[in-house]
């Protein structure tokens, strides 16, 4: 293989896809221990590699020559074999940091940054902040003498907030190394993690009101400048863009909430079935794991067992990318479900009337005057949850259609 990726654990990477997209060529995923590596750079069996975590500053030194970006940031992320057999290092994460940043519209000038964490991402996060005029830039730790523990005390001033570590990626993706709300200046709020694409430090940063840029961008712009360097020619205006509009339409799920009987697991199927998604329905996989139907198990276990069960599931299944996902009408009550589900999706809110409501096997829809009181008591769950909301308020062909246009839109 000409082109690939080094790095310990690799199982979440899109970059294969990347580069196929930017360029046509193939690329490989070489996971490796550190002891593989010395071995790795003496066979020099590839034209252009790309490094990741642990190893950008450990391959430093297994480099002829260094551009003046990983000299200044302390590591690479690329490296080329050149014609004569040298191998040659750069960094090309400075620049898709860069365009991270600009993609959000987030400024550092002037700006008081913290980065969480001080690996190899972190020295491109500190290089991009002194280059664009940061008034600070601290840098902080587990251990340290600035540290998790008292961040917020000695940082009060703080405006922006870097994620350089994998705090919060895929599977262990409910983790947030601090809490922006006790940030009164915060102001936005990075992230480079993109698996999942809305961590939960983006997710909270949002409840308070912050910019946010999730790591994809960065991941696609660095992705082009390294194709550059390993193929010599940049690729057309644009393909940054196009190639991030590629990938977020296939990695988010479509997620469709509302009351029980509005026509979330109909809809939901529909989608499924137009655009090759795999579909769940959260009641389904419960009835299932459970071994019985909803109203047994309300009637047998209790609504606070369920709850916990759905937890579970909602858990599971929003950590997926590119599905179709009708949840229970009452999932969106619990406010670790609403950013499981946010995580990787976009939230459509299908509304129907309670007089039209299906009561038929809903353990909780007993009468419409229960379903009155239950539409009004969860009205602000489905408003805050929900990006947006479609009108279930004529036949089925044109649900269907109003929310396939939605999420394909």
């Amino acid at each position: 293989m000409q082109y690939g990726l080094i790095g310990e654990h690799l199982g979440h990477s899109y970059s294969p896809e990347i580069h196929k997209l930017l360029r046509g060529y193939d690329y490989a995923l070489w996971p490796m221990p550190p002891a593989d590596l010395p071995d790795f750079f003496a066979r020099r069996e590839f034209l252009g590699v790309n490094v990741t975590i642990p190893y950008k500053k450990a391959a430093m030194s297994y480099c002829d020559a260094l551009g003046d970006t990983a000299r200044r940031v302390g590591c690479v992320n690329t490296i080329v074999r050149r014609a004569d057999g040298t191998l040659f290092g750069d960094n090309t994460d400075v620049s898709g940091f860069s365009y991270m940043l600009r993609e959000a519209d987030i400024s550092l000038a002037g700006k008081h940054v913290l980065i969480l964490g001080g690996g190899g991402a972190s020295l491109t996060a500190r290089l991009v902040a002194a280059d664009a005029g940061a008034a600070s830039c601290r840098t902080v730790s587990r251990e340290g003498e600035l540290n998790y523990g008292n961040v917020t005390v000695r940082c009060p001033q703080t405006q922006v907030i870097v994620n350089a570590t994998p705090v919060g990626m895929f599977p262990n993706s409910g983790a947030s190394l601090v809490e922006p709300a006790k940030f009164a200046q915060l102001e936005a709020g990075v992230d480079l993690i993109y698996n999942p694409l809305r961590s939960r430090f983006l997710q909270l940063c949002v409840a308070k009101g912050c910019k946010t840029a999730d790591g994809l961008s960065m991941l696609v712009a660095q992705a082009e400048a390294a194709a550059a360097i390993f193929t010599g020619e940049h690729a057309a205006p644009g393909a940054v863009e196009r190639v991030l509009g590629v990938l977020r339409r296939k990695i988010e799920n479509w997620v469709l909430v509302g009351m029980p009987g509005s026509g979330k697991s109909t809809a939901g199927a529909y989608l499924a079935a137009q655009s090759g998604r795999t579909f769940y329905d959260t009641d389904a996989v419960i009835a299932g794991r459970a071994g019985m139907s909803i109203p047994e198990y309300f009637a047998t276990r209790g609504e606070a067992a369920f709850r916990e069960l759905e937890s579970a599931v909602v858990s599971e299944i929003g950590a997926k990318t590119g599905v179709v996902i009708a949840t229970g009408g009452g999932a969106i009550l619990r406010a670790e479900n609403v950013a499981a589900l946010r995580q990787n999706g976009r939230l459509l809110w299908i509304r129907r009337a309670a007089e039209v409501l299906a009561q038929t096997g809903r353990p909780l829809s007993k009468d419409l005057a229960s379903l009155r009181v239950m539409e009004q008591a969860r009205r602000p769950y489905y408003e805050t949850a929900a990006n947006a909301v479609v009108e279930n308020d004529s036949d089925r062909d044109a649900l269907q259609a109003r929310v396939l246009e939605y999420f394909r839109d």
